[in-house]
């Protein structure tokens, strides 16, 4: 079994930042990539970033240029730093993990709120 436990959200106000972690832990192998998806109240789950295990990244256009997402592969650990952030970008966190062994394995976060309000 795999677990993620994501840590560092919060209340922050507009123009603020916040460092989002997220630890992978168990029978890990073989990682494809890593990333962050986030979901507003009455809207759908959305990719903020992802990067892979040979440091590839990709990112949602609303967030290009204030978010960085970064990964420590000994630690199993990808990290999303949040600057520049609006009120927009509140919404629910999720990790994501994918790993490829004879087919794809997908795991996700238990979500940390984000909320970005004055």
């Amino acid at each position: 079994q795999v677990q993620l436990v994501e840590s560092g959200g919060g209340l922050v106000q507009p123009g603020g930042s916040l460092r989002l972690s997220c630890a992978a832990s168990g029978r890990i192998f073989n990682i494809n990539a890593m990333g962050w998806y986030r979901q507003a109240p009455g809207k759908e789950r959305e990719l903020v970033a992802s990067i892979t295990s040979s440091g590839t990244t990709n990112y949602a256009d609303s967030v290009k240029g204030r978010f960085t997402i970064s990964r420590d592969n000994a630690k199993n650990t990808v990290y999303l730093q949040m600057n520049s952030l609006k009120p927009e970008d509140t919404a629910v966190y999720y990790c994501n993990l994918e790993m490829q062994l004879f087919r794809q394995y997908v795991y996700w976060g238990q979500g940390t709120q984000v909320t970005v309000s004055s």
